[in-house]
């Protein structure tokens, strides 16, 4: 085994010779990947290229799927008039106080789960029976409950997010390795100790990642309440460019939706660089 310098840092992890001589980085929790910031641009960049050329030689109908220059002029015309940040604010007071609800509580119920007998069984039937119902079904439920408004809609990204947050949790913390805490008992440390300093960190990849899955969903649930009885939201806004068939305008409003995504997987990422930078 030798020494090999980690990306982006001078500190040097630890690397494996296999059988033909060649050294493998390896890392805790799996082999160190490589940073390769451009590729995924170029990608984008490649399809945007090949997208505009085939709608400007009519190879593409503009009436099916308008040019990018097309649907940048929309949104430009969406930020001139005022109205993105409109759309733009609304989605995001949806999304923040739902997603942050949902991931609050299912973070306390998969610990809760995780670590005790009696609360795993009574929250993991709960969850094996609710969360494989489609959420948008429970929609005109929560309309009758919490009425047209914001209530319904909030709820709804709040009960998309908890499930998953739940499910990842318990089986993040049942997966840490016993060894580990079989150790921390060998030094004598209590419980809360044991929970604190061993079985979260140690859990916390398997958080982290149900969060990009809960992320994405309530994403996808936001569209969905937005349809139904909302003013403004980009949801709302993709639904009324697609009844007046204004294609350009149904293009931009999708790539808001998918800026808004990388966005909040960016920010997730951050949130894994921060609190995994252990692993490396």
């Amino acid at each position: 085994m030798s020494d090999t310098s980690v990306p982006g840092g001078s500190r040097s992890a630890p690397a494996f010779e296999s059988t033909d001589g060649k050294t493998v980085p390896f890392r805790g929790g799996g082999f160190s990947p490589r940073p390769r910031k451009f590729i995924g641009l170029a990608v984008f960049v490649v399809l945007i290229a090949v997208w505009e050329l085939g709608s400007r030689t009519g190879v593409i109908s503009s009436l099916v799927l308008p040019a990018p220059s097309e649907a940048f002029g929309s949104f430009m015309d969406l930020v001139h008039s005022g109205n993105l940040w409109r759309h733009l604010s609304a989605s995001l007071q949806r999304l923040v106080f739902g997603f942050s609800a949902g991931v609050s509580l299912g973070l306390i119920c998969g610990t809760a789960a995780g670590l005790s007998s009696v609360a795993r069984a009574i929250i993991t039937p709960l969850v094996s029976a609710i969360f494989p119902i489609p959420k948008i079904a429970l929609l005109p439920l929560f309309i009758i409950w919490f009425g047209i408004g914001e209530g319904s809609k909030v709820a709804t990204i709040l009960f998309g997010s908890f499930f998953p947050m739940v499910i990842a949790t318990y089986s993040a913390i049942d997966n840490v390795d016993r060894t580990l805490i079989r150790m921390g008992q060998s030094f004598s440390l209590g419980k809360a100790q044991i929970i604190w300093k061993i079985v979260l960190p140690a859990a916390l990849p398997g958080i982290l990642s149900g969060t990009r899955i809960a992320a994405s969903i309530s994403i996808i649930l936001l569209v969905a309440a937005e349809m139904i009885g909302a003013q403004y939201g980009i949801g709302a806004y993709v639904l009324l460019a697609g009844n007046l068939m204004a294609t350009d305008q149904l293009i931009a409003g999708v790539a808001i939706l998918s800026m808004l995504g990388l966005t909040v997987s960016w920010l997730i990422s951050r949130l894994e660089k921060h609190f995994l930078g252990w692993r490396n």
